[in-house]
């Protein structure tokens, strides 16, 4: 079916004890329900935790992570169970979906309803880093090794890469080389537009009325790298969540575009805010106000997913829209 921080960590103790728990022990029958396809090699994956090595095709796939969901949906993968507690709405399908379990928080898992689900392949990001040890006692558990804190080098090859693998675990290989080469033209496009531009760009995070920002070495690095972005500033250091700034800190910058990111529309689940309810008269005095280069973008894909093919589109073509207005 296609709809298109840190973790406490519960630990192989919990694990021990959820497992003994009445109802969670295994049987026999359940194991016969249904039954993977074997592999005549098997497919082993080095990753930054380890090695996942499977044997059989996976059938049954936990989901811990929303840019995993979006790059399952893409490969027309079944999803058995993910977490729900912040879905992008270019997935939403999922969400109210019954037979897709809710397998807990993307930064809290919950490993009872994870072993309980049965999945044969579990799919994390380094969100879910400190239940890697927990997971894998539970289903071979791949970790895709995206930097949230420094996309600079590298973003765009780890999640081609990522696919790639992910193409070959569920024999999906010439869908996953269609959508890298998709993708490649889309990162093509926009270097396209932004090669020689010199307008300089500003990424920004509005979070309750404060704002922090995302310079070259930070979760939006590649922006800069990858897609040809001049930033106006390469003061910001490597950050999940950006610098804290001021007003006089954009207003010095002074960019020619400003890309902003409502974080608390994705926390409070609310519509993102426009021009009309930002007041603030330094901002107001740069270039990129003055001449409406002012992109608020899609929070979900910026912020919640930002390193999958659905985001990434959104994300590149909401870049090349701030050179457009």
């Amino acid at each position: 079916m296609k709809w298109s921080k840190h973790i406490r960590t519960f630990g192989l103790l919990t694990l021990a004890v959820v497992l003994s728990l009445p109802g969670c022990q295994q049987s026999a029958e359940d194991q016969a329900v249904t039954t993977s396809e074997s592999l005549d090699t098997p497919i082993v994956i080095q990753h930054q935790l380890g090695t996942t090595t499977l044997t059989q095709r996976p059938h049954r796939v936990a989901v811990l992570d929303m840019n995993e969901a979006d790059f399952l949906d893409q490969l027309n993968v079944p999803i058995a169970g993910m977490t729900k507690d912040y879905v992008p709405h270019f997935l939403e399908g999922y969400k109210t979906d019954e037979a897709v379990k809710d397998l807990g928080a993307i930064t809290q898992p919950n490993l009872e309803r994870i072993y309980t689900l049965k999945p044969d392949l579990i799919l994390m990001t380094s969100l879910q880093a400190n239940h890697y040890d927990a997971l894998s006692e539970i289903a071979p558990t791949l970790h895709f090794d995206i930097n949230y804190r420094d996309s600079e080098s590298g973003h765009i090859q780890a999640v081609k890469q990522h696919l790639q693998d992910l193409g070959h675990i569920f024999n999906k290989e010439a869908l996953a080389q269609q959508k890298i080469a998709e993708l490649e033209a889309k990162v093509a496009q926009a270097r396209h537009i932004t090669e020689g531009r010199p307008e300089k760009a500003l990424i920004v995070m509005h979070n309750n009325g404060a704002f922090s920002s995302f310079g070259v070495q930070s979760r939006y690095g590649f922006v800069f790298e990858a897609l040809g972005v001049q930033p106006a500033s390469t003061d910001e250091e490597s950050s999940l969540h950006g610098q804290p700034i001021t007003s006089e800190f954009i207003h010095q910058a002074n960019p020619d575009i400003i890309y902003i990111i409502d974080r608390t529309a994705v926390m409070e689940r609310r519509p993102v805010i426009t021009s009309t309810q930002i007041s603030n008269p330094l901002l107001r005095q740069t270039r990129a106000w003055k001449h409406g280069h002012v992109v608020f973008v899609d929070a979900d894909a910026w912020y919640i997913t930002a390193a999958s093919l659905t985001s990434l589109n959104i994300v590149i073509d909401e870049v090349i829209s701030g050179y457009q207005h």
